[in-house]
């Protein structure tokens, strides 16, 4: 899903395929069994059609509000939530950790564990469940692996903030090599291991290679994916 879909999901859980002998026989059997002349299939612990009226009857009249307690709650539980961005040198570098969608989520979810115990009113112990379930979902698929920390551009946007800083010091930076090599062919992976000596970072080829076309569509350099050259405009300024 593209990060503008994905963005508007209150809840995104990663489920990870991990192998388990258990619960693999248990699945296998589940699936085999639906095969049988007479299927093999596990009764659920609630009538389907009683699940389906009494989910449509809590839409209908359950209407819950927020009380003062849960206000408070929310509000301690954003700024909390808030505290977790990361900053960096000078203001920049900072992460997001917490948006006023995620306040919006937080309300939402509040208000639909009371729906769910046909309540009227919205409790602080909703609130709370609701923040859990938060961190165990939705910042659980926000945490940057390089960082450790929770960055929610990396839903908003599909990129870490890391991952933009990186891309726009890779910019400038390539961007004062060419006007030194102005008029010159450069091989791809020479500027790459430039780049990296100058960043003291190593630089993966898909992130070079987007911001060479980049320049290419601005009309500074000639890239050549075949033969891995760039060829340096003359007009490459500051």
């Amino acid at each position: 899903l593209p990060p503008t879909l994905l963005s508007r999901f209150d809840l995104i859980y990663l489920i990870l395929d991990a192998p388990n002998v258990d619960n693999d026989r248990m699945l296998g059997q589940h699936l085999v069994g639906l095969y049988y002349e007479t299927p093999n299939v596990v009764e659920p612990p609630l009538d389907h059609g009683l699940l389906r009226d009494y989910i449509a009857y809590a839409r209908e009249n359950i209407h819950p509000e927020l009380s003062d307690l849960a206000s408070r709650e929310l509000i301690s539980a954003y700024i909390e939530m808030r505290r977790g961005g990361s900053h960096g040198n000078g203001g920049r570098g900072r992460t997001i950790s917490a948006t006023p969608r995620q306040l919006e989520s937080l309300i939402r979810l509040s208000e639909s564990l009371a729906r769910m115990r046909f309540s009227r009113v919205v409790t602080r112990t909703d609130v709370r469940e609701a923040v859990r379930l938060m961190k165990v979902a939705t910042q659980a698929a926000a945490t940057d692996p390089r960082t450790g920390r929770i960055d929610m551009d990396m839903i908003t946007t599909g990129r870490s903030t890391l991952e933009r800083e990186l891309e726009e010091n890779l910019g400038a930076s390539l961007k004062e090599l060419l006007i030194e090599r102005r008029g010159n062919r450069m091989s791809v992976s020479e500027i790459r291991r430039t780049m990296e000596e100058l960043l003291n970072t190593q630089i993966q080829q898909e992130d070079l290679t987007e911001v060479l076309r980049m320049f290419e569509a601005d009309g500074l350099v000639q890239y050549s994916e075949r033969s891995q050259t760039v060829f340096v405009r003359a007009g490459v300024v500051g």
